[in-house]
């Protein structure tokens, strides 16, 4: 592979698709579409105003945004003068982008509209390094001189000849190993670390995924994942524009639907939790409706699990099973194909396992799921499973071209290649303890590679959590901030592969059994303690009140109290009275999986 940078590859784009459709957006109630030569001319503009405002190589720009031209655009565009892109999840509240933007020292921040404007003007003035806000809506009214408009970010008319030449060097002196991005991802000591990822990063990265995932220009993308997460960043962005490929963006989660409809994408990536949608749906309608129609959708849900099984197990599925499933697909397949559009080639998988169950569904009903495998730090991707004809269920698939897969000793997967981060920002020491001396980062997921070099993960080595739709959330900055309540005193965050973050708490008993007496309950044993109705809405108020600051995706949203202290005799604590997680969520997995239902 060739080391470039961003810029250059998207230049190679452009001069191959110009005049091409790169991005397709809601304007009303219809798609208007975006050349790459219109991309490629909003980029350059953007980065002639970033030039007239001082920006310099390596300043940090952050982005609050969800997908839209603009955010492309400002990606291009602040690359192209070796600026880095800061993005960060829309639904960050104040506190966390604080956090985030002081720890960065970002100079400029886009915003898309008046509720992220908002939240940014709460906090301006406890950020020093912060210059100026830059909306991308241009409906939003302006409060003062530090805020300007998207479009506004341009240079005087005289300066243009100027600011080209500038653009050119500032291009020219641009290397592959420079800083493009850097990606906030949760620790296990709940303060968020920052990925830097080069140029040559995603550029390997994106070049290693198209050897795998076969992309062109005839394909059309659907793109619904923010664009400030690494994933939909590497698989929707840089990989489908590199490729010529069109990306649709769509304009909400409830309008996907319908986006679908409209743009028949023959690609998607997306979360488990996005197949899950699409699998309860159809398990939803062997349950309700007139009867015939139950038994036609049991009846072609239990064929295509059949058939996907035969197939992916390198089995002829027999001439009666394999006509089965052709009547099936016409009655029942085909429809479901259909709301995904009708032309869907590939589906990706990312984010989080793919439960092999699903993934053999998809396949039974003709739409070709591919899990993958990697993490921010890893831009992202590691491994993904290959084609139809030689997918491997329960597997993420051999690594991609380039990146290198070992063991540890003791079971931790081991990656080396040009698509490993630079390191954390600022956090020499935390750099030092996930990539060694040759190069091998340390994922924290335990697994093995198989007889065909396909990685099988089994394990979380770190305390991460990583939620059904992929958001990543670190459980001790959850129990040490509800540990401050009177009435906890131990929290144990759950939440890997679930919808949202549950918990298992142990209840201050002595607390617990002072305030049942102030509201003249009767329970006093720690039993009736644990089950009582008005004390369990005690603590979930707790909860409510220390949550405040947190994302809504690491809230707390269902809670089961222990009826005793957990101690070191039972094997729940260390002698140093630590949690034993995996001893913890064993013992008390039929209760977790009661949160989880």
């Amino acid at each position: 592979m060739t080391r470039s940078t961003i810029p250059e590859v998207f230049q190679q784009s452009v001069e191959q698709h110009g005049d091409r459709t790169a991005l397709l957006h809601v304007v009303g109630r219809d798609y208007a579409p975006v050349t790459y030569n219109e991309l490629a001319r909003r980029a350059e503009q953007f980065a002639f105003g970033l030039l007239s405002l001082g920006i310099q190589p390596g300043d940090r720009i952050g982005v609050i945004s969800e997908n839209r031209p603009e955010w492309a655009a400002a990606d291009l565009g602040m690359l192209s003068i070796g600026a880095v892109n800061t993005p960060v999840f829309t639904t960050l509240p104040p506190a966390q982008l604080r956090y985030l933007f002081r720890d960065s020292g970002t100079r400029l921040v886009l915003v898309s509209d008046a509720k992220q404007l908002a939240k940014m003007l709460a906090i301006r003035d406890d950020l020093p390094d912060l210059e100026r806000l830059i909306v991308l809506d241009a409906q939003v009214e302006l409060p003062d001189d530090g805020v300007l408009r998207f479009d506004a970010v341009t240079p005087p008319a005289d300066a243009v000849e100027e600011l080209t030449a500038e653009r050119q060097r500032r291009l020219a002196a641009l290397q592959p190993d420079d800083l493009a991005s850097i990606i906030y991802t949760s620790g296990t000591t709940g303060e968020p670390k920052g990925a830097m990822l080069t140029h040559w990063n995603f550029v390997s990265n994106a070049q290693a995924a198209r050897a795998v995932i076969d992309v062109g220009p005839a394909d059309r993308y659907l793109s619904f994942l923010p664009l400030n997460h690494v994933f939909e960043r590497l698989v929707g962005h840089y990989l489908m524009l590199f490729s010529g490929v069109t990306v649709a963006y769509a304009e909400s989660l409830f309008t996907l639907p319908n986006n679908m409809r409209q743009v028949r994408p023959t690609i998607m990536a997306g979360v488990p939790r996005f197949y899950e949608t699409t699998a309860a749906r159809l398990h939803d309608e062997t349950r309700r409706g007139p009867a015939a129609k139950r038994r036609v959708m049991s009846w072609a849900l239990r064929v295509a699990d059949r058939w996907a099984r035969r197939v992916t197990a390198r089995r002829f599925p027999g001439v009666c099973l394999s006509l089965q499933h052709w009547l099936a697909d016409k009655l029942v397949y085909g429809k479901v194909r259909q709301t995904f559009g009708g032309s869907i080639r590939i589906l990706v998988s990312g984010g989080a396992a793919l439960p092999p169950d699903l993934n053999l569904l998809f396949h039974g009903l003709g739409l070709e799921l591919r899990q993958g495998y990697g993490l921010t730090e890893t831009s992202p991707v590691i491994s993904v499973n290959p084609g139809y004809q030689t997918l491997k269920v329960g597997t993420a698939g051999p690594p991609v071209p380039g990146v290198e897969v070992r063991i540890a000793e003791d079971g931790e997967i081991l990656s080396r290649g040009p698509h490993i981060m630079k390191g954390y920002w600022n956090r020499p020491e935390d750099t030092a303890e996930v990539i060694d001396g040759e190069g091998w980062f340390y994922t924290g997921d335990i697994g093995h590679l198989d007889e065909d070099g396909h990685v099988v993960i089994t394990d979380r080595k770190k305390n991460l959590l990583v939620l059904a739709n992929g958001k990543n959330v670190a459980p001790a900055a959850i129990e040490n901030r509800l540990k401050n309540s009177p009435l906890i005193a131990e929290v144990i965050a759950v939440g890997d592969g679930q919808k949202s973050v549950t918990a298992l708490i142990v209840p201050d008993f002595e607390a617990l059994r002072a305030l049942a007496a102030d509201k003249g309950l009767r329970a006093e044993t720690n039993e009736q303690l644990a089950a009582d109705a008005d004390l369990n809405r005690a603590l979930s108020a707790e909860i409510k009140r220390l949550s405040g600051d947190f994302a809504d995706f690491e809230k707390v949203r269902k809670f089961r109290l222990l009826d005793h202290e957990l101690t070191v005799d039972s094997g729940e604590l260390t002698p140093t009275l630590k949690v034993k997680r995996a001893v913890v969520l064993e013992k008390y997995a039929e209760l977790i999986q009661s949160m989880a239902e």
